[in-house]
């Protein structure tokens, strides 16, 4: 039998493993090997990129230039007290023929469960993104990749599917450069992977976006030189196949690396 301490603390314990536990997806190699859907693996011919924390109007613009230039569309995970403080934005992103996604409310960390305030804010962003853009978003990553229970929870039952990635750039740091993104992206990203990077800088650096932005031109090459196609999550085909598809996945070889990166050297954008 328990002791009376144990006995008290074992409800304690147990929502607190609820919460914690499913956030050890955050780890690379246990998601895309456990939960490739998670992960963002789809078809082997295709990568999807996606972007994190907008809009916001000092760099998210200079991104959807950029993608209008490559003919690539993205999907945007966007935060929905920025959607609704820039309506026009997000709209635009819409109209250039994106895919907006979930990113929650605020860029906030989950420290304690809280199941309730999770399901408010996630409901309420994707109420937002759905308001403006007419369009009822399909995906929710939430912030730092940290998907708890409550969260992962939420989102399924907002019809929401978790995504996480397989490939990022760590674009948010203070000294990352568009050589460091494509070097960092290049580590892990196989046909059938999902790209990370930043359109803005709220959550991360101040001006770290341009680093982002440099790297874009490249990485969108770099893939359509081994003939991988780049485009939203919607066609990126993650489903209940992605599973049979992860070791060929996983067999594919990075797209650029070493020398190749510089060769493309010539494609960066210099943002003003």
């Amino acid at each position: 039998m328990l002791r009376p301490a144990a006995a008290a603390l074992a409800p304690v314990a147990a929502v607190a493993a609820a919460h914690i536990v499913p956030a050890a997806t955050w780890l690379p190699r246990l998601r895309a090997v456990c939960f490739p859907r998670l992960a963002g693996l789809g078809r082997p011919d295709h990568v999807a990129l996606t972007f994190d924390d907008g809009p916001d109007p000092r760099s998210t613009p200079h991104f959807l230039d950029a993608l209008d230039r490559l003919g690539v569309r993205a999907t945007f995970f966007v935060l929905g007290a920025s959607a609704v403080r820039f309506p026009e934005l997000t709209r635009d992103i819409a109209r250039r023929g994106h895919e907006l996604a979930v990113h929650g409310w605020t860029h906030s960390r989950p420290w304690l469960p809280a199941p309730a305030r999770d399901l408010a804010e996630i409901a309420r962003a994707a109420r937002v993104v759905r308001d403006i853009t007419g369009r009822q978003p399909l995906w929710y990553r939430p912030p730092y990749g940290i998907l708890t229970g409550g969260r992962w929870a939420a989102g399924r039952r907002l019809g929401l599917r978790p995504v996480l990635w397989t490939a990022w750039g760590r674009d948010w740091t203070a000294d990352a450069t568009p050589a460091t993104v494509r070097a960092t992206v290049s580590v892990d990203l196989r046909g059938g992977g999902t790209i990370l990077l930043h359109d803005s800088d709220r959550a991360s650096a101040p001006g770290c976006w341009r680093a982002a932005l440099g790297a874009l031109p490249a990485l969108v090459v770099g893939c359509r030189d081994v003939g991988w196609e780049v485009g939203t999550l919607a066609e990126h085909a993650v489903d209940h196949r992605g599973a049979d598809r992860r070791g060929d996945a996983r067999a594919e070889v990075a797209p650029w690396s070493g020398q190749d990166a510089w060769q493309h050297e010539r494609h960066v954008v210099e943002p003003m």
